[in-house]
C-alpha cells in the first residue's frame, strides 16, 4: 500500500496509500510500502489462482472497478514478489500498496487572512494566532458567485478522516457515509476531513463558517484512519464508491509519493464516468510530484497566502500543478469531540484554522461544482476548463502553476 498525507497541518505532506505526515522537501519522492500486502493486475483472470499459488499466495478482493486485487503476502517479502510476478507473462502489472496520507502543514503564519476574513483580524481560540487581512484582493470572490448559485444540491465527495458527527455547521450537509480505513466508521477522530468537509459546504447561518458551496452535499468516504494514513487501495476503492453514489466532483486533499497504475486507473475511472477531481499539490515547498494530484486527469492545487503569493509550503510547478487557491489559516469546522490534530497541533473544537494545499483544494473543489451547479448541460471537460480558464492570471502564473489562482465567481458564468 501508499502511504497518503494530509495537505494542511503539519510541516510538509505527501502520499497515496496509507496516510501519514510527510517530511518536507525531496522526502515525497521516497516510497512508503505497506507491509504484507501488493497489489496485482492479471491479463487473463482465469490464470490468477494458477500465478498466485506458485508462489504460495492466494487470491485476494478487487479494488475498485480497476481488475487489480489486493493479495496477501509475507511481510519482508513485498518487493521480491512484485518482481518476481512482473515477470510473468500471464502478469499485467506488480506494484505495493502505499501508504498515503493527508496534505497539511501545521506552521502559523502571523498576519495572514483566513478565507473571507480579508481586511480583518482575530484571535483563534486558543489565543495564540493573531490573522490580518492582506492589502489585496486575494480571495476567490465566492461571495460575488452565490449571486449565481449557491450548489444547488451537487454532491461533492470528500475523500478524506471522515465528517463528524457532532458539529451542526456540517454534519447535516453529509448525504451519504461509507469507511474504507482501519478507523472507527462513520467518525472524524482525526479531524483533517471535517475541516476539509467544512470549507466546502459550511451551513450559511449566523454561527461558524461559510462554506464555499453552500448548497453542496457532501459524501464522506473516510478513507484516512484515526491517526491521518490511508492506503493506495482504499483510495481507489473510494473513488469508485464516489462515483457510483453521483458525486460530481471528488476532492482528495491526500496523496502519496509515488504512482501507482490502480490509483491511476480508479482516477481514469471516475473522469469517464463524469467526475471532475481535484487534489492538493502537496506541501514541499519544491516541485516533486504526488500522487493523485499529478495525474491528467486531476485539478493539482498549489496554495496562496492572504498577499495572493505561493504559499512558502505549498509545493509547485506549472507544468503540472493546474491552479492555485488560498491555503493559508483558512477557518472552517473541527470536530466537536476529542480528535488528534487538537491532540497534536493545537487545534480547537468546533472552529480554527488550518493551514496547507489540504485546505486549497476544497476551495477548487466548492468553485467547481458552483460551475456545475450555474451551467445547464455541463460536463467534467467544460468544468474543469471553466475553472483553469476563468483563473485569476497572478503572479506566479505560467511559474508556480499553469491557469491563475481560482476565482469562483468567473467560473460561474
Amino acid at each position: 500500500m501508499k502511504k497518503v498525507m494530509l495537505a494542511s497541518f503539519t510541516a510538509a505532506i505527501i502520499g497515496l496509500g496509507t496516510v501519514t505526515l510527510a517530511a518536507p522537501g525531496n522526502a515525497a519522492s521516497e516510497s512508503s510500502p505497506v507491509a504484507g500486502q501488493i497489489i496485482v493486475k492479471f491479463r487473463d483472470h482465469g490464470t490468477a489462482s494458477d500465478v498466485l499459488r506458485q508462489h504460495g499466495l492466494s487470491e485476494g478482493p478487487g479494488i475498485g472497478s480497476t481488475g487489480a486485487r489486493l493479495i496477501k503476502v509475507p511481510a519482508g517479502k513485498e518487493s521480491q514478489l512484485i518482481q518476481a510476478l512482473d515477470r510473468n507473462p500471464a502478469v499485467e502489472y506488480a506494484e505495493p500498496d502505499e501508504l498515503v496520507t493527508a496534505a497539511t502543514t501545521d506552521e502559523y503564519f502571523p498576519r495572514q487572512y483566513a478565507l473571507y476574513n480579508e481586511g480583518q483580524s482575530f484571535t483563534n481560540t486558543a489565543g495564540d494566532l493573531s490573522v490580518a487581512g492582506g492589502k489585496v484582493d486575494a480571495d476567490v470572490d465566492a461571495v460575488e458567485a452565490w449571486n449565481v448559485t449557491t450548489g444547488g444540491g451537487i454532491k461533492v465527495a470528500v475523500l478524506d478522516s471522515g465528517v463528524a458527527s457532532d458539529n451542526p455547521d456540517i454534519t447535516s450537509k453529509v448525504v451519504a457515509r461509507a469507511n474504507f480505513s482501519n478507523g472507527v466508521a462513520g467518525e472524524d477522530n482525526y479531524g483533517h476531513g471535517t475541516h476539509v468537509a467544512g470549507i466546502v459546504a459550511g451551513v450559511h447561518n449566523t454561527e461558524g463558517v461559510a462554506g464555499v458551496c453552500p448548497g453542496c452535499t457532501i459524501l464522506d468516504g473516510k478513507v484516512l484512519n484515526d491517526s491521518g494514513v490511508s492506503t493506495t487501495s482504499g483510495i481507489a476503492n473510494a473513488l469508485n464508491w464516489a462515483v457510483s453514489n453521483g458525486a460530481k466532483v471528488i476532492n482528495m486533499s491526500i496523496g502519496q509519493r509515488t504512482s501507482s497504475r490502480t490509483l491511476e486507473a480508479a482516477v481514469n475511472n471516475a473522469w469517464n464516468k463524469g467526475a471532475v477531481l481535484v487534489a492538493a499539490a502537496g506541501n514541499t515547498g519544491s516541485q516533486s510530484k504526488i500522487y493523485p494530484a499529478a495525474y491528467p486527469n486531476v485539478i493539482a492545487v498549489a496554495a496562496t497566502d492572504n498577499n495572493d503569493a505561493k504559499a512558502s509550503f505549498s509545493t509547485y510547478g506549472a507544468k503540472w500543478v493546474d491552479v492555485a487557491a488560498p491555503g493559508v489559516n483558512v477557518y472552517s469546522t473541527f470536530p466537536n469531540h476529542d480528535f488528534v490534530l487538537a491532540r497534536q497541533h493545537n487545534r480547537s473544537r468546533g472552529y480554527d484554522v488550518g493551514n496547507g494545499t489540504s485546505m486549497s483544494s476544497p476551495i477548487v473543489a466548492a468553485a467547481a461544482a458552483l460551475a456545475w451547479s450555474s451551467h445547464p448541460g455541463a460536463t467534467n471537460t467544460s468544468v474543469r476548463a471553466n475553472i483553469e480558464s476563468t483563473a485569476d492570471k497572478i503572479s506566479g502564473t505560467g511559474t508556480h502553476w499553469a491557469h491563475g489562482r481560482v476565482n469562483a465567481h468567473n467560473a460561474t458564468k
